[in-house]
């Protein structure tokens, strides 16, 4: 099941269960995905909003200094893909990047966030090359 519709049948199952809390996080999802110009989403597009969303909310959480919402932002959560570990992502730079094909660590950074796409945070990819 595409994770587009694994969110809207997850909203029809809190609506019925009337959890308030995942019903309202869901339905801003939906709204999201209803504001593109596009309507089939691949799972990456539907990440990449999930992420966008959260990264606002937590935003917001900060600005105001609260916990309220967090319940918000960990619905979202479950929804994203497992992420690489930085031994993951360490071992795979080591085992696949030759360095001398590159001027500088961070070019290799295009090939890196292609193999693992969004399993990986950027900023992650980032730290790990410069310790290296």
């Amino acid at each position: 099941m595409k994770l587009k519709e694994q969110i809207k049948h997850d909203l029809t199952a809190a609506m019925k269960a009337k959890d308030e809390a995942k019903k309202s996080a869901l339905r801003v999802v939906l709204g999201e995905f209803s504001r593109l110009d596009r309507k089939e989403l691949i799972d990456d597009d539907v990440v990449k909003i999930l992420k966008k969303l959260i990264k606002a909310e937590k935003e917001v959480i900060q600005i105001k200094g609260e916990r309220a919402d967090y319940e918000f932002v960990t619905i979202l959560e479950n929804y994203l893909p497992k992420m690489a570990t930085e031994a993951e992502i360490k071992s795979w730079i080591e085992q696949n990047i030759d360095f001398a094909n590159f001027k500088n660590k961070m070019q290799a950074m295009g090939q890196i966030m292609k193999h693992f796409g969004t399993a990986a945070d950027g900023n992650a990819v980032k730290e790990i090359l410069q310790q290296m």
